[in-house]
Formats: C-alpha cells, sequence, structure tokens
C-alpha cells in the first residue's frame, strides 16, 4: 500500500543523501506496509539521524525495509492529510504512529 506519488526506496545508508528539503515521509516494513508517517523541516538531517542511530533506538521504526518521500513546503499539514487518508482508509493509523504526532526534527 504505497501512500505517496514517490517510488518505493530501499532503507540503507544512502538514504541520508536526501536533499536538505522540508518534507513528509513514510517508512514501510518488509510487508511494504507503511508503518510510520513523518514529516521533517529537513529530510536530510532526519534521514542521517535515522541511519547513524538505528532509529534514535526506536523498534518500532528499525522495521523500515523501504520508504518514500516528497518534498512539500507545508510538511505538517501534509502528513496530517496523510494519516487522515490512512486511518480513514484502514481504521488505524500505522504502527509507529500510535496517535497523530506532530515531530519536528
Amino acid at each position: 500500500m504505497e501512500l505517496l506519488e514517490d517510488k518505493m526506496r530501499v532503507w540503507l545508508e544512502s538514504a541520508k543523501f536526501v536533499k536538505p528539503n522540508s518534507g513528509v515521509y513514510v517508512l514501510y516494513n518488509r510487508s511494504k506496509e507503511p508503518i510510520y508517517i513523518g514529516e521533517t523541516d529537513n529530510l536530510e538531517q532526519t534521514f542521517t539521524k535515522y541511519v547513524d542511530t538505528d532509529f534514535e533506538g526506536n523498534e518500532c521504526k528499525q522495521k523500515t525495509q523501504s520508504y518514500q518521500r516528497v518534498f512539500t513546503e507545508n510538511p505538517k499539514e501534509f502528513q496530517l492529510k496523510l494519516m487522515e487518508d490512512f486511518k480513514n482508509e484502514t481504521g488505524k493509523f500505522p504502527s509507529c504512529n500510535s496517535e497523530i504526532q506532530l515531530e519536528t526534527h
């Protein structure tokens, strides 16, 4: 179930070479199920932190196998819309988004 128009990318060390733009990202598990919808003012900084710290020890996010990302000027709004759409379609939030979280990195 892909949530963004961006192609599915394998989560590797190279994830930290994304542009330092604001954006929304979706992390997927091995079964290609969305496990986290996040937003950030700097994708490069957020992804580098995730790669260097193995998702800051977050066991839920450590299940990430692939991801999608999209650059946007209003990441918080886009994240909320994506979360609402996902919940309307599936009846729940992604497993690592236990509730709507407004994380800013």
